[in-house]
């Protein structure tokens, strides 16, 4: 009988546990990102402090529990066509997926309008945290999403290769 009760303790034991771990990285972490009309900006191209573009109906979301987590979704009525000329195009942006509930920012998504040009992707900003670039992808359609991309250096600081001279300092 002892055995059945330290049994059935161990299983209800690891689902209260489990339950806790889906809860705290799908739910606890998040916190909406309020929209103060500074959230959506882009790097001019000849490098200069970014620039506010125009939105509407913005939508955010970031933890603290990770540099990576931040996510946003707006309307614009700007098209890439124009933002080419003018703002810095961010090479290689492979949005990661939001927790199900942020249901605007769909990875899958965003990255397929991506491959298929129907989306550019701009630097917000390089290093907005060591390691980690904001950017912007905007649709033809004029919707857009913010996420952030670990680059070179924070690649190189997290698996321990030594930094180049090409990443800032440290904080």
């Amino acid at each position: 009988m002892s055995g059945k009760i330290l049994a059935i303790a161990i299983v209800v034991s690891a689902l209260l546990f489990g339950a806790g771990v889906y809860y705290f990285q799908v739910y606890y972490y998040y916190a909406a990102v309020e929209d103060d009309a500074g959230q959506v900006f882009l790097t001019p191209l000849d490098g200069g402090a970014p620039e506010h573009i125009a939105y509407a109906g913005f939508e955010g979301i970031d933890a603290t529990s990770s540099p990576i987590r931040y996510r946003a979704c707006f309307t614009t009525p700007e098209r890439p066509q124009a933002l080419d000329e003018r703002f810095e195009r961010y090479g290689d942006g492979e949005p990661r997926n939001a927790p199900f509930w942020f249901s605007c920012f769909d990875a899958e998504e965003i990255g397929r309008m991506i491959e298929t040009g129907e989306a550019h992707v701009y630097v917000a900003q390089r290093n907005i945290e060591f390691g980690i670039d904001r950017v912007v992808a905007v649709a033809e359609d004029g919707r857009g999403y913010v996420w952030e991309e670990i680059n070179e250096c924070g690649d190189k600081a997290y698996d321990g290769t030594p930094l180049g001279e090409d990443c800032p300092p440290r904080d």
